[in-house]
């Protein structure tokens, strides 16, 4: 189809009035810069059914022969557009926060006036400015998805920047560590291969020192063999009268001589090496003599003991005699002082007595606190009626609980049990000897016993046919007591109120310190000034607050009566008489008693809102408390709370205040600064 046969649509009224003022030329930018209709020759009219949408350029040739005078004049509706268009870009606000989507919203809506203006290309328009509007739309969607990934890989990435720093510190500092080690071990070596070539030489030393005196006295004992020999022989020729006959002996005595000297080395070879492997084998053997004397000595040891316990049994009786005889002479006793004390007042003299020492009965009245609790502000008539008072309370003799599940194992025995009425010195030995035969057990096998299993075969072990006497004596000697610190935690661990970690928690907590002071007394003198103590506290306690370590500072110099120039921190560590630990490791498990349950609130308040929690939950509420507490502890910790070992936790939940309660009864801590 040529380019005369082409018909165009007929231009609206609009148009029109536009193609006579002149303005053909400049309809549009597209039409006006065009100098021809594109068109396929090779196709029928039939492909423009769908006018203008089948046409994609329009090129209009632009008239050469026409000159205008003076300016151009523009279309009064491209002239009211662009009018609109500057009002309405002025009126924004350039720095609003969306000013880019106002714009656009201007240039949508002149864009639809256009479309309105032009009714025949009306469709082709909206189509393009659908398109426009859907992929502004998918686009935007698509910038809205983005924008929180954009936050959260920000957040990842300076995540991962600080774990690969603190990871380089860590690695760093473990590479100072092993370097020191193996200059250290470097070190030990040189010395080692010192003192092996000092040992060595030693070694030479001797065995040539031995080869010579070997020599000596095989040569010593040839010599003396060859002077029996000779003197044997000579006293058998005495008998002989042929000269020949001595001639011939004396020649056959260098042969014979000769093979007793080789059959003689032999027998020396062989014995030395028998010496040398029974004093190998018996070096570390008792002589039979000494194993009879100590055999002995137990034997009479035994005799005695025996000898003692019977001595001790008989002063028991006869004081429980004397105890009755004066329980029932107390009211006489009472009622005839009482008399004697109101004829003094009327004859206007005072009766005097030497006062007793009423402090000797704090073993029976269980401790120095209860016995000075009872006795204080109290006359010594009314002194001695709580003692006999306390006393008739203490049983001769305890009833069996009997067998039943019920009953903790150590306490399941029947029938009547003897009270021992052990002090409370014997109780806190006890306490620390059971201790330390469970940390051992401990340290050896992976699987802990309970502390009941393990106090029952304890006393079934010392003790044998006594154990039920000792365990209800005990028992009842700990509650009698429970004041001190020591007992006490026993007594709350033995009966589940509180997990065994306490213990060894407080344990390693005091050892971690005494360590600290002692590789800060760098002179080794037993002492530190008050800024090294004080440097040293903080080294130990580095999560510890300025006022506590303050206060901790405060506490040592009271206690030591220091002048403030030097403390002796080996003297912190020692006990009273009744084994306890004095104010400044007293404070420092009181703080540290402290910081577990104030660790334990923030828990609280992190899990707050939450009827249950699992195991998820509760590492990540431990890990955003305390970010450098480190896998091991967590899963101890998470073991701790659902009551499971460590690498066998489930998809459970549990109540949340369950959850808290055990930790708090367990050694749950802040993780140190690594």
């Amino acid at each position: 189809m040529s380019l005369k046969e082409l018909q165009l649509p007929p231009l609206l009224h609009s148009e029109s009035l536009s193609v006579s003022r002149g303005s053909q030329r400049h309809v549009t930018n597209g039409i006006s810069r065009s100098k021809f209709i594109k068109t396929n020759a090779g196709k029928t009219s039939g492909n423009l059914l769908a006018w203008p949408a089948e046409v994609t350029n329009q090129i209009v040739q632009k008239p050469r022969g026409i000159k205008h005078h003076g300016s151009l004049t523009k279309p009064r509706f491209l002239e009211q557009l662009e009018s609109h268009l500057k009002r309405e870009l002025e009126a924004l606000d350039t720095h609003g926060i969306k000013v880019q989507e106002l714009r656009l919203q201007v240039f949508q809506e002149v864009f639809g006036y256009l479309i309105e203006e032009f009714k025949t290309y009306k469709p082709i328009f909206s189509a393009i400015k659908n398109e426009y509007d859907v992929t502004l739309a998918h686009l935007r969607e698509q910038i809205r998805d983005l924008l929180p990934l954009r936050a959260k890989l920000v957040l990842v990435s300076e995540q991962c920047e600080k774990r690969i720093l603190d990871q380089r510190v860590q690695e760093r500092d473990e590479l100072q560590a092993m370097k020191r080690d193996c200059q250290r071990l470097q070190r030990v070596i040189e010395s080692m291969r010192g003192q092996q070539t000092a040992l060595q030489i030693q070694v030479d030393h001797l065995k040539e020192d031995l080869a010579t005196q070997y020599q000596l006295y095989r040569d010593e004992r040839d010599a003396r063999k060859l002077l029996i020999t000779r003197i044997s022989t000579m006293t058998s020729t005495q008998d002989t009268e042929h000269d020949d006959n001595n001639e011939e002996d004396e020649s056959e005595d260098p042969v014979v001589v000769k093979m007793a000297l080789q059959v003689c080395r032999e027998d020396l070879t062989k014995v030395q090496v028998e010496l040398n492997r029974l004093q190998a084998e018996y070096s570390d053997v008792v002589p039979r003599r000494d194993w009879d004397n100590r055999n002995h000595m137990h034997e009479e040891t035994l005799i005695k003991l025996e000898t003692l316990q019977t001595d001790f049994d008989q002063l028991k009786s006869e004081y429980d005699t004397l105890l009755e005889v004066h329980r029932q002479s107390a009211p006489a006793v009472l009622h005839s002082n009482q008399s004697v004390l109101q004829h003094g007042s009327d004859n206007k003299h005072i009766v005097t007595t030497p006062r007793p020492n009423w402090e000797q009965c704090s073993d029976i009245l269980g401790g120095s606190e209860r016995c000075k609790e009872l006795f204080e502000g109290q006359s010594s008539q009314k002194r001695l009626e709580i003692l006999l008072q306390q006393m008739n309370g203490q049983n001769e003799f305890f009833t069996g609980l009997g067998t039943s599940s019920d009953v903790p194992i150590y306490l399941q025995y029947e029938g009547k049990l003897k009270n021992l009425k052990i002090k409370k010195a014997d109780v806190v030995r006890v306490i620390k000897d059971i201790w330390r035969e469970k940390t051992s057990e401990n340290e050896k096998n992976d699987d802990s016993r309970d502390l009941q299993m393990f106090l029952h075969s304890y006393l079934v072990e010392h003790y044998k046919d006594k154990a039920g006497e000792w365990a209800y004596s005990l028992m009842e000697s700990i509650q009698n007591n429970l004041e001190d610190d020591l007992i006490c935690l026993f007594n709350d661990i033995l009966i589940g109120k509180v997990d065994e970690s306490i213990y060894h928690g407080q344990t390693q907590l005091l050892s971690h310190l005494l360590k600290v002071l002692i590789q800060s007394d760098t002179t080794q003198c037993g002492s530190l000034t008050a800024l090294e103590f004080s440097d040293a506290l903080k080294k130990a306690f580095p999560l510890k607050a300025d006022q506590d370590i303050e206060e901790l500072l405060a506490v040592a110099k009271t206690e030591l009566k220091s002048n403030g120039v030097r403390i002796a921190y080996q003297t912190l560590y020692t006990e009273d008489t009744d084994g306890r630990h004095k104010e400044f490791l007293s404070l420092v498990k009181k703080q540290a008693t402290a910081e577990r349950l104030q660790y334990i609130s923030e828990l609280r308040m992190q899990l707050e809102g939450k009827g249950e929690v699992d195991a998820e939950h509760l590492r990540t509420a431990f890990k955003t408390i305390d970010p450098s507490l480190d896998s091991e502890t967590l899963d101890w910790n998470l073991g701790v709370a659902f009551q499971t070992k460590e690498g066998e936790l489930r998809a459970q939940a549990l109540n949340t205040e369950v959850v808290l309660q055990r930790l708090s009864v367990a050694n749950v801590k802040r993780a140190g600064p690594k």
